[in-house]
């Protein structure tokens, strides 16, 4: 069963015209997911690494969001290990740190042999607004 941040997440148009499908989301924490296709390839025959990072950035959104704060980031660093085998990436973000203002995040990328692909870290500002899930 969907539930309201879930449903909130998937209005993210651009991470919809990348394929990524949000799979779970709790307080301080975010999983997702990507079917690799031709379209994420670059001239290397690899998955181009913004795809990566962008699947990183939607992972982190959602954990940063997941109390139902509007929380922006403000930083974000990306390590790039290997390229990803099989045809599917998931990326998992977890909360580091967190106080009313500043919390911080790491999302690991892994392939579908479940070897760690890269690492994301990324910062976000908690602002006072709420997310309006009636949208």
């Amino acid at each position: 069963m969907k539930n309201d941040l879930m449903r909130y997440f998937e209005k993210d148009r651009f991470a919809a015209l990348v394929g990524i499908k949000l799979v779970e989301v709790k307080p301080g924490y975010a999983k997702a997911s990507l079917e690799i296709t031709e379209q994420h390839l670059n001239a290397v025959n690899i998955v181009q690494g913004g795809v990566i990072f962008t699947l990183a950035d939607f992972t982190f959104a959602a954990a940063a969001n997941s109390y139902g704060q509007v929380s922006l980031g403000i930083n974000a660093n990306i390590s790039y290990f290997q390229p990803p085998k099989g045809k599917m990436l998931m990326a998992e973000a977890i909360e580091i740190s967190a106080n009313t203002k500043i919390a911080s995040y790491s999302v690991d990328i892994c392939g579908e042999d479940k070897e760690l692909v890269a690492r994301f870290t990324g910062m976000a500002y908690r602002k006072k607004d709420m997310i309006n899930l009636a949208e």
